[in-house]
């Protein structure tokens, strides 16, 4: 279904590793002899998180956005301050039920669009109670 399992909260005063960074894009085609270079550390403090004052760690389960990169097991950074908009992957709350979703605003209303083609979109009824409580800014997926 693609339900999110306990947010959890980045600790300012925890550091991630700093890792070296090469200069050179990385083909998947054959090696490049540049690639022994390597063009000092980046933080990943700094590439991941943008604002960690409103920024979580989600852990989804399931497969409805396997068509966006996210699989069962991945973990979303979400920011609760950005704004969500049209075509943007976020965690919501739809009738007290986490889920991760692709917000689409139509001229008839809001869809959350899984990104599975086994899943139907969510047209959220007028009744229903909706929070977007944050914007995926970044999927971290092991390979």
């Amino acid at each position: 279904m693609g339900v999110i399992v306990g947010p959890r909260v980045i600790d300012a005063g925890v550091s991630l590793f700093s890792v070296l960074i090469s200069p050179v894009p990385v083909a998947a085609g054959f090696p490049s002899p540049a690639q022994d270079y390597f063009d000092g550390r980046i933080d990943l403090n700094a590439h991941l998180i943008k604002d960690i004052t409103s920024t979580y760690v989600v852990r989804v389960t399931g497969d409805s956005m396997e068509g966006a990169g996210i699989s069962d097991g991945d973990e979303l950074i979400v920011n609760r301050a950005l704004e969500p908009k049209d075509g943007s992957v976020v965690v919501a709350v739809l009738d007290g039920e986490l889920t991760v979703k692709r917000l689409r605003l139509t001229g008839t209303g809001v869809v959350l669009q899984a990104e599975n083609p086994r899943y139907p979109d969510i047209r959220v009824q007028a009744l229903s109670e909706l929070t977007i409580w944050g914007v995926a800014t970044r999927c971290l997926h092991h390979v």
